[in-house]
């Protein structure tokens, strides 16, 4: 029986912050803040923010509504800096994840405006460093993301402290756009953004190819040029498509069980044709949650799946993982002195 030990320390590229705490962890959070949830039963609170297997998230729109919730609640600095130091203990000590990297969107946690986005950022960044000075084997590192609901000018604020942050060695490591689609955005219009972002060294992983038209996975390729793209499950579809991937060594982040819960794919029938036609192609993939604890899953299971329905070998679950270490922004993180020789 095929056991995810067997795979060695995971990496996890894929993992939204306001999906990935346990939901006991938000719970506190919530009343820490004096927040005002819709029930004081906590299993309601359960129900609240992940996704059942009952059917009652049916399609991508309701997975994105669940977020409003987990946002409010880590609308502080203290509370994203307790997500994320959770997030990246509990991985390591639950699933051996030792390369980890966590994705959020600051502005979607400042409640309009009221919080400052440094303070924000940086109680992330505490999170991260604190969780670090406790797990040393785990290299993690913080994707800022933009959103496709918010203005350009929104966006540019975003991608500006992502840079900042970076410059000054501070975790930030790579940037995103995500969030609901939206009539009136158009990758096309962030190619500038992106690549003020990809110039200073920042990663780039693009959502898209999730649902939708597969038409946008050529505007992100061409505009943005992505070292990763989250999900990209709809490219499985268009030959050329995936040499142009394979051309351009793009990664896709696939997240199995986040797909079949939300309707992107049928059922785990339609998952495997898309991995063994990428897998046929030389389409390069990792595989992530998407959100652990909202999905209700762990990276363990999700290699466990895959391998025990026949989708992936034991070997191309094992290259998968290799795969995610590889393509991950984490970088072995240098002080100027040491690289001065000072010290």
């Amino acid at each position: 029986m095929f056991s995810a030990q067997s795979l060695g320390p995971l990496a996890e590229l894929h993992v939204h912050v306001g999906g990935s705490v346990d939901p006991a962890v938000m719970w506190t959070i919530a009343h820490d803040q004096g927040i005002r949830l819709p029930s004081k039963d906590y299993w309601d609170f359960v129900d609240l923010i992940t996704v059942p297997d009952d059917g009652r998230v049916k399609s991508l729109d309701d997975y994105a509504a669940l977020f409003h919730w987990t946002e409010l609640i880590q609308s502080s600095p203290d509370a994203i800096e307790q997500s994320v130091h959770q997030i990246i203990g509990g991985g390591y000590r639950k699933c051996n994840i030792t390369t980890m990297e966590l994705r959020f969107n600051p502005m979607k946690r400042n409640r309009g405006g009221e919080r400052d986005l440094d303070h924000i950022i940086s109680g992330a960044i505490r999170g991260m460093e604190r969780a670090e000075l406790e797990y040393p084997a785990v290299r993690a590192g913080l994707i800022i993301m933009m959103d496709r609901t918010l203005t350009f000018e929104q966006n540019e604020i975003i991608a500006r402290k992502a840079i900042h942050y970076f410059e000054r060695g501070r975790g930030i490591i790579g940037v995103d756009i995500a969030g609901p689609r939206h009539p009136d955005f158009h990758y096309r219009d962030y190619e500038r953004i992106v690549a003020a972002c990809r110039r200073v060294g920042l990663g780039v992983t693009i959502h898209c190819g999730e649902e939708g038209d597969p038409g946008e996975m050529w505007e992100v390729l061409e505009y943005l040029q992505p070292k990763r793209i989250g999900h990209g499950i709809l490219a499985a579809g268009d030959d050329t498509l995936m040499k142009e991937l394979v051309r351009r060594e793009v990664i896709l982040e696939i997240c199995p069980t986040s797909n079949v819960k939300t309707h992107a794919v049928s059922g785990l029938e339609e998952m495997s044709d898309i991995l063994r036609t990428f897998l046929d192609r030389g389409v390069r993939f990792s595989v992530s949650t998407d959100g652990p604890e909202m999905l209700q899953t762990n990276i363990a299971q999700e290699f466990e799946l895959l391998v025990g329905s026949g989708i992936l070998t034991p070997e191309e679950a094992a290259a998968a993982n290799q795969c995610a270490h590889e393509a991950s922004f984490v970088r072995d993180k240098v002080y100027p002195g040491l690289a001065l020789g000072i010290f």
